[in-house]
């Protein structure tokens, strides 16, 4: 018997939390960190977290468990321009439940689309999240 696919909400609170986050003024690197609840399948904030580096940023994250980060990080482009692009990274470690990376898995779009982002990033292993990575991936959007 296969389980059907549980796409989850996003919780209201945290839809506003991402929409003032978008238009954030600050130009330090800042994080919100969310997981899923599974008995109210809501999306919900864990963490924030402000001034905020990629390997700092991996620390915070659960080794077995999955997570949702939009981030907002400053880029430094190779002409001198900063930028400030908004990405979603999906943090879906090796290791974790199945039905919890089928819940994680079922709800990425939702909250992609509510957060309206389009830098959109998946890790396995925490450790990947680096400086390097996240710049060879913006690297793309040039």
């Amino acid at each position: 018997m296969s389980e059907s696919l549980v796409v989850c909400d996003v919780a209201e609170d945290l839809v506003e939390k991402l929409r003032k986050f978008r238009f954030r003024k600050e130009t330090n690197n800042a994080a919100i960190i969310m997981k899923i609840d599974k008995d109210k399948q809501l999306v919900v904030l864990d963490e924030e977290h402000e001034g905020i580096s990629p390997d700092e940023l991996k620390d915070e994250l659960p080794e077995r468990q999955p997570r949702f980060i939009v981030y907002s990080y400053k880029y430094q482009h190779d002409d001198g321009r900063v930028s400030y692009p908004l990405c979603f990274i999906f943090s879906s470690p090796v290791g974790c439940k199945p039905e919890q990376q089928m819940m994680y898995a079922g709800s990425k779009n939702k909250l992609v689309q509510t957060a309206e982002l389009t830098k959109v990033f998946e890790i396995r292993n925490t450790e990947d999240l680096t400086e390097e990575w996240l710049h060879e991936k913006l690297g793309f959007f040039h």
